[in-house]
């Protein structure tokens, strides 16, 4: 919901103050403020595409209170077909993301994200 309509705030909500997050270029961020403001600027900017469509690839709990989710973005058109896998790192991306959920009272919270941009090259990033 959030991620389609370009709503950091909606996309982000469910980030721990703490997180840690790897991006599809290798670049890495801790803490929810610094995220959510790159966050921000990539809904401004509507960069991934128009919207996506997740797919949970695997989910396994390793210990109480703790879920790795892998979880498959792609990224679509205006139209809703997917787009084709682009090296080009200004457009339009689709993605694998393995993430972290931490339980915390009633509420699960993504605390560790790893993002891998799916690319037409093998062994590319």
């Amino acid at each position: 919901m959030g991620w389609d309509s370009h709503d950091a705030a909606i996309a982000d909500r469910r980030l721990a103050v703490d997180v840690l997050w790897g991006s599809p270029f290798g670049a890495s961020v801790r803490g929810y403020d610094r995220l959510h403001q790159i966050h921000k600027e990539l809904k401004r900017k509507a960069v991934g595409g128009a919207s996506s469509r997740f797919e949970i690839v695997e989910c396994v709990a390793p210990a109480p209170g703790v879920a790795l989710a892998q979880v498959r973005r792609t990224a679509l058109d205006a139209d809703g077909r997917a787009l084709p896998a682009d090296d080009d790192a200004s457009a339009a991306f689709s993605e694998l993301a393995l993430y972290v959920l931490v339980k915390r009272g009633d509420c699960w919270w993504v605390c560790a994200a790893q993002n891998t941009s799916i690319s037409t090259t093998p062994g590319a990033t």
